[in-house]
């Protein structure tokens, strides 16, 4: 009985480091999450203040001629998967999406790399998530790099991305197109007419390519802060799960506790009443 209560209480310890560790990943997660969304922001304004330029520029003068957002043909396809586990089916949801047409794919994610490896995926580019948000814009530089090489080699001609947007406490997969960018989804031209020194499709194709740069920021923003919010709702689970088992485990402690206490009783009680016999016998004999 002693036995089966050190390793109740052995079990219980266990799990409430394991608790520990739960709760220390849970607050990790929404660190990182609330980051990622107050950057979105700011790169948002980035983003628009771009969109503006480009449309002033657009605005001004004879139409543009043929510049490198125009083209159309081979797709690519940027996919933003998970960085690390406890994330549910994170990954899983977003490579779902992508189906099984042939097309020049992009993986960001280690962990999403497994589940694509695992599913005959093989990617003709990857790079690991970074573990905090200072480490996205350099993320962003590579991805614009290989982007722009893969354009110049006639590789793709066009890019979509395909990522997770958490909102409203649920997530949500975002496929949308990244390049060429459109140009008539710009905003109106405001403002006078803006001084250039520089011809207008080498100032165009030079705003363009911080533009993109500022999608992927965006994008891959959005990914980090969706996968640290499904990490917190995995938590959150295995922390609901843990308490459940915490509290049948001190039941079952109480209850063996309860049954060590009756028969250490029972046992005295019963070593006395031996005693008592004895006692009885030998008074007994004697007269």
């Amino acid at each position: 009985m002693t036995e089966r209560l050190a390793d109740i209480t052995a079990r219980i310890d266990g799990v409430r480091q394991l608790g520990a560790v739960v709760n220390a990943m849970k607050g990790i997660a929404a660190a990182r999450a609330h980051m990622a969304r107050t950057q979105v922001v700011a790169v948002d304004s980035y983003a628009a203040t771009i969109a503006a330029a480009m449309s002033n520029v657009i605005g001004t003068g004879p139409a543009l001629s043929a510049h490198p957002y125009e083209t159309g043909g081979k797709t690519g396809l940027l996919v933003f998967g998970a960085e690390q586990g406890f994330a549910g089916a994170f990954s899983e949801r977003v490579l779902d999406s992508i189906g099984q047409d042939p097309i020049t794919l992009f993986l960001i994610g280690t962990r999403g790399l497994s589940v694509a490896t695992a599913r005959g995926l093989t990617p003709d580019w990857t790079a690991p998530l970074p573990s905090h948000t200072p480490g996205i814009p350099k993320l962003a530089d590579k991805i614009t790099t290989v982007i722009y090489h893969a354009v110049a080699t006639a590789q793709i001609d066009s890019l979509e991305v395909a990522f997770t947007r958490w909102d409203a406490g649920r997530p949500g997969l975002v496929h949308k197109r990244l390049f060429p960018i459109d140009l008539a989804d710009l905003p109106p031209a405001t403002g006078d007419r803006p001084l250039m020194q520089l011809p207008k499709d080498t100032l165009i194709a030079a705003l363009g390519q911080d533009y993109f740069h500022a999608q992927v920021c965006k994008a891959a923003l959005h990914a980090f802060a969706a996968e640290n919010e499904a990490r917190m709702e995995a938590m959150t689970a295995a922390g609901s799960q843990i308490a459940r088992e915490l509290d049948d485990m001190q039941s079952t402690l109480a209850r063996v506790r309860q049954e060590a206490i009756t028969a250490e009783i029972i046992e005295l009680g019963t070593g006395a009443a031996t005693a008592r016999a004895k006692t009885h016998r030998k008074a007994s004999a004697k007269r």
